[in-house]
């Protein structure tokens, strides 16, 4: 069983059907006994980085997270904001994030000359840098819908696991063992998202 946190902060409902159009079992849950019986766990998130923690802090969910992620290693997938709190903090924030992989979130910064809109909104193309369950047989060049005005800074390219082109190369995904966080959303990526969301169903 995968279960989706519903903490107030993704649009939980949209993840829970695609894992249903690719005939996986997953249910919405912030309940520390049903997080304990899920096999995975999904952290999605939209919105600001303090809100996000801070609303993580009022469920009570970062002791059980870090007791079923880091020391029972069950496979968990961040989504935006849900992989930006998997670093250690955001210059959009005050409040440290979940430290699971060693990345700090940095906003988007170009010269005028470029005149690049920021939030980064939409389609775009991702390069695979690393071999992993969740990208196994995944196409290069995958296509995933963006919608976000900060991303990860890795301290290891080791932990890079995709990366993208807006202004210049940011890091698209990030992985640590059974740790995985994507910055776009693939539950509005159309087919690419769900060839993604069913790897990470059946293969990590």
């Amino acid at each position: 069983m995968i279960v989706i946190l519903d903490y107030g902060m993704g649009n939980v409902g949209s993840i829970l059907n695609m894992f249903k159009k690719i005939g996986v079992q997953a249910s919405l849950a912030n309940d520390h006994k049903e997080i304990e019986r899920a096999d995975k766990i999904v952290l999605p998130g939209v919105g600001a980085f303090d809100a996000g923690m801070k609303a993580l802090q009022n469920y009570n969910l970062i002791e059980v997270l870090k007791n079923q992620v880091t020391e029972k290693k069950k496979p968990l997938l961040g989504i935006c904001l849900g992989m930006q709190m998997l670093g250690r903090k955001s210059e959009e924030g005050t409040l440290p994030g979940l430290g699971y992989i060693p990345f700090d979130n940095i906003r988007f910064s170009f010269p005028p000359e470029l005149n690049l809109k920021i939030p980064h909104m939409g389609w775009n193309q991702i390069k695979t840098q690393a071999a992993t369950a969740l990208t196994k047989s995944l196409p290069d060049n995958e296509r995933y819908y963006f919608v976000h005005s900060y991303h990860a800074k890795c301290d290891y390219p080791g932990n890079i696991l995709m990366t993208c082109e807006y202004g210049y190369e940011f890091t698209a995904a990030v992985y640590c063992e059974n740790i995985f966080g994507v910055q776009f959303h693939p539950e509005k990526s159309h087919s690419f998202g769900m060839r993604l969301l069913k790897n990470f169903a059946e293969e990590c």
